[in-house]
């Protein structure tokens, strides 16, 4: 599913700031984005997590402003949530690795479907028709496939592939260092990079900038580095010209260490989507 046409959702982040019991969690932070492709890069242990949930309207900040999509935060958190979708977060859309792809699909698609819907397992045409925006050319598993034997990169295009069913405005991709493998790595940016030139604004926390591996693949992301942390200081380090054209049931969520959070929205209620 491919987001609303004629839409870029822009953010607009001042002094934007979010503190715990221990001390600062991130900020304050001043940055703007203006859809495509987008990477924040900070350090582990830099919030950056936080900051993604947040901008997802999924944890609410203490201080400064906050605009995504024209809704203001944390005042309209359930309008932010229902244009925006998660991915790559530990806990929150873990994989149950002795599920089938087909039963992983048939939960996410029964968490969105109206509560009176009978939602089958799709079969391997069916799977292949949910998966081939995100998978592009590489390899869709069969629908009766373990998700314990796919590749690293397989399981990270399925969470791409159940995050964007909700057919999200804007996709915050965390942490793209777990991906080990340069590989892997090159084929999930390349598919974001594709995501991001259909209309998706696409924001991905990474601790460093993989520049080489964006200039191997033809890509060009806007940057924003949060290390940058003086609050009259925008951390934009570069501002590139858009990409050239360039939370779900037990099996897949987990969302305990999360919730544990006196920040974090309740999830407890779904997000019925429009039909």
């Amino acid at each position: 599913m491919t987001p609303r046409e004629g839409t870029t959702v822009q953010i607009h982040a001042n002094n934007l700031a979010l503190n715990a019991g221990r001390g600062p969690v991130y900020g304050p932070l001043t940055f703007d984005t203006n859809g495509g492709l987008t990477v924040l890069r900070g350090d582990p242990g830099s919030g950056r997590t936080a900051l993604l949930l947040t901008l997802a309207g999924r944890m609410r900040p203490d201080s400064g402003s906050l605009t995504v999509g024209g809704h203001h935060l944390p005042r309209q958190l359930r309008a932010v949530q229902k244009i925006s979708s998660v991915a790559g977060f530990v806990g929150i859309d873990s994989l149950e690795e002795s599920v089938t792809v087909g039963a992983a699909l048939r939960e996410r698609l029964a968490w969105l479907a109206p509560w009176w819907s009978i939602v089958r397992s799709p079969n391997d045409v069916a799977v292949a028709r949910l998966c081939s925006p995100i998978f592009g050319n590489e390899p869709i598993p069969h629908a009766d496939t373990v998700i314990w034997d796919l590749a690293e990169s397989q399981q990270f295009l399925l969470r791409l592939v159940l995050a964007t069913l909700s057919a999200p405005e804007l996709l915050l991709v965390d942490d793209i260092e777990q991906l080990r493998n340069t590989a892997s790595r090159s084929i999930i940016w390349a598919r974001l990079a594709d995501l991001a030139a259909s209309g998706t604004h696409v924001v991905v926390c990474a601790s460093s900038f993989d520049d080489q591996l964006w200039a191997d693949l033809g890509i060009a992301p806007a940057l924003i580095d949060i290390n940058l942390q003086p609050a009259d200081v925008n951390p934009r380090v570069e501002n590139p010209a858009e990409v050239n054209p360039p939370a779900v049931g037990p099996a897949l969520l987990t969302m305990a260490a999360a919730a544990s959070s006196e920040h974090l929205t309740a999830q407890s209620e779904p997000i019925k989507e429009s039909h």
